[in-house]
């Protein structure tokens, strides 16, 4: 039976999507079954970010509704074999269904999947306990600002709220040098400031972000650190 994995953020724009693509792929690269839900409801990127945004007939809410079976809703990567994704819908009007409905969405994903990967929205509202309903883990994705250690602290106990039991800390796009200064956080003060465990520091590297603008998760550079890193996070993350 597969695993559930939720990623999380307290505010957008710490790489919340970019990581959770670049994590399909680093688990689809082993030869593991994995499909990823776009979550992230009136706000779907996770298809432009593997570069399949014109394929997009069918989303999340269609499958939920009844109007197509999920199989007719998956985007699937040739790069990828084992990979798929479920897009988000757009018109956040048409996702009318509550907590046990996604719950039971997820359950019947893993018997078919190793691993059903949840990018859910940022933020601590409402829809952030839709996405976690029935997750088995949450990887809570914060840059070293303050505001952003503050809002991944609110999320952590809003997903406590709901029910998953295990969450966990990835800093994300951290510049050393700033730390240096003196003016951004350091890494003890993420320690103090949010709960859950740190299994993951990600550097800024333009490098992703120019991968993702392209459609292509950066992990596809074989033997990059990148790679290397993102699988010693997974590994964490999945060890949890």
């Amino acid at each position: 039976m597969g695993k559930i994995i939720l990623s999380a953020s307290g505010k957008g724009g710490v790489g919340k999507s970019v990581f959770t693509v670049n994590l399909g792929a680093t688990l689809a690269d082993r030869g593991v079954k994995v499909v990823m839900i776009d979550m992230n409801l009136g706000l779907r990127n996770m298809d432009i970010y593997l570069g399949l945004e014109n394929k997009v007939i069918f989303d999340v809410a269609d499958v939920l509704s009844g109007l197509c079976g999920y199989r007719r809703a998956m985007l699937r990567d040739k790069r990828f074999p084992c990979l798929h994704m479920i897009p988000a819908t757009q018109d956040r009007s048409k996702f009318a269904f509550d907590e046990a409905v996604v719950a039971n969405f997820y359950a019947g994903l893993r018997e078919s999947y190793d691993y059903v990967l949840v990018d859910g929205p940022a933020g601590v509202g409402r829809d952030v306990s839709l996405a976690a309903a029935g997750c088995d883990v949450a990887a809570i994705i914060t840059t070293l600002e303050y505001v952003s250690l503050r809002d991944a602290d609110m999320a952590d106990r809003v997903l406590s709220k709901a029910g998953v039991a295990r969450r966990a800390c990835v800093l994300n796009k951290v510049n050393r040098e700033l730390i240096r200064s003196g003016l951004f956080p350091s890494f003890e003060d993420v320690s103090a400031r949010v709960r859950p465990p740190l299994i993951g520091i990600i550097q800024y590297d333009e490098n992703i972000n120019i991968a993702a603008n392209c459609g292509v998760p950066v992990v596809r550079q074989r033997g990059s650190y990148i790679e290397e890193n993102f699988n010693r996070i997974a590994d964490r993350l999945l060890g949890l």
